[in-house]
């Protein structure tokens, strides 16, 4: 790919992003990602649903998946819809992938548009993530994923500037983002008792998803200290 050909893709692409942007914001598309709307549109979207049910999925999951690859703001909002609308297996499944997809993109964009200029720039300090990024890049993700205090765009804009598999960045995604998606969609399918966002994640519940995010790193690290230790054995044998 020559330069030119790469910096028009560049262009076209902060064009693409801008558009969505703005349009996300002139037509105040935000107005509807709120709790009380969900509530009051519920039966509306089910009888959509139900009178057509592949385009209604089809185009609940393109919206998802535009929402999470710009970054636009709702998407805890429309998870919770979508509990609401489809119900915990179907809603998980279609959040899941379209979550995942868009989470995947958002990164390839990230990558495509910065990495270059950060690992050149910033060439030592990058040095020690991409390190880190290839010997436990997996298992950080996972627990990133896990991590309900750090947005979902950073995690997608940091990735994008190591040099993590795709492929990885794919499956170690979706199946870190899985716990959290079945609990905001079954609170979703109970909408009408939630009343604020904090009935959805207590304390508890927050302590386990750290807890259940940090345990493959604990693993990792204690059979590294087993294998150090049967290889000092052998060494003084």
């Amino acid at each position: 790919m020559t330069r030119k050909k790469k910096q028009i893709k560049v262009i076209i692409l902060l064009v693409t992003f801008s558009i969505v942007l703005a349009s996300f914001f002139a037509f105040e598309l935000r107005q509807y990602l709120t709790l009380e709307y969900l509530k009051y549109a519920k039966s509306l979207f089910i009888s959509y649903h139900e009178q057509n049910p592949i385009l209604v999925l089809g185009s609940y999951f393109l919206s998802y998946v535009v929402m999470t690859t710009f970054s636009l703001p709702g998407a805890i909002w429309m998870t919770l819809g979508a509990g609401a609308i489809f119900g915990l297996v179907k809603g998980t499944i279609m959040i899941s992938f379209a979550a995942t997809i868009g989470a995947t993109l958002a990164m390839l964009i990230s990558r495509y548009l910065l990495r270059n200029f950060v690992q050149s720039h910033f060439q030592k300090q990058m040095q020690t993530i991409n390190s880190g990024i290839q010997k436990d890049g997996g298992f950080y993700l996972f627990t990133l994923r896990l991590l309900p205090v750090i947005p979902f765009f950073l995690i997608n804009l940091a990735i994008g500037l190591t040099w993590l598999r795709t492929s990885t960045f794919y499956w170690v995604s979706q199946l870190g983002m899985l716990p959290g998606t079945l609990i905001y969609i079954n609170a979703g399918s109970e909408l009408a008792k939630l009343e604020t966002l904090s009935d959805i994640l207590s304390p508890t519940l927050t302590v386990s998803l750290v807890l259940l995010g940090i345990f493959p790193l604990l693993v990792r690290k204690l059979l590294s200290i087993i294998e150090t230790k049967r290889a000092q054995k052998v060494a003084e044998t």
